[in-house]
């Protein structure tokens, strides 16, 4: 059975925010989780699992809902930035210099992270990224950002598929 793709601004499709900046003197070694924009880079893939960095208890912030698509502001090269993630956990602090995107019901956030991080969405975001020595993306150039998706059931098949192989590179890495 085949099913016809749709094309739309992502403007249409989520709502965008923009997580909050913390100083030095806030991190601490437990506390509440915060997700750092620079270990987006280094530390996480689409989704993200774990987290392990910390801020002061009473900290305040953007707390994740749950199954929001991150995306860096900020980085050295426009293909840097050009990359997404899924934080799947409600109660995580989403810091400064990170834009969030929260998918409507019409889409699967990992198959949005996915494929904003690949292809010609990542291609439009390379685009859409200013700067010399420090490149920035902002919500606003995102939400011009074309995505081409099927239906919600076939986008959840494809992270699935994806996701799967990931495991079994991951595995087979660590073999």
């Amino acid at each position: 059975m085949s099913y016809v793709w749709e094309q739309r601004k992502l403007s249409t499709l989520a709502r965008f925010a923009k997580g909050s900046g913390f100083s030095k003197s806030d991190f601490t070694i437990e506390g509440k989780s915060i997700i750092l924009y620079g270990r987006m880079y280094t530390n996480y893939e689409t989704v993200i699992k774990n987290v392990d960095t910390y801020v002061n208890g009473n900290s305040e912030g953007i707390y994740s809902m749950g199954n929001e698509v991150i995306v860096p502001a900020s980085g050295e090269t426009a293909e840097d930035i050009s990359r997404a993630s899924v934080v799947r956990r409600p109660g995580i602090i989403l810091g400064g210099d990170i834009n969030i995107i929260y998918p409507n019901e019409k889409i699967d956030s990992e198959f949005l992270a996915l494929t904003i991080s690949n292809g010609q969405q990542k291609a439009e975001m390379i685009k859409r990224a200013q700067g010399a020595s420090i490149v920035h993306l902002h919500n606003n150039d995102l939400k011009q950002i074309k995505l081409i998706f099927p239906r919600k059931s076939e986008q959840q098949k494809i992270s699935l598929l994806i996701s799967n192989i990931e495991e079994t590179i991951a595995h087979h890495q660590r073999y």
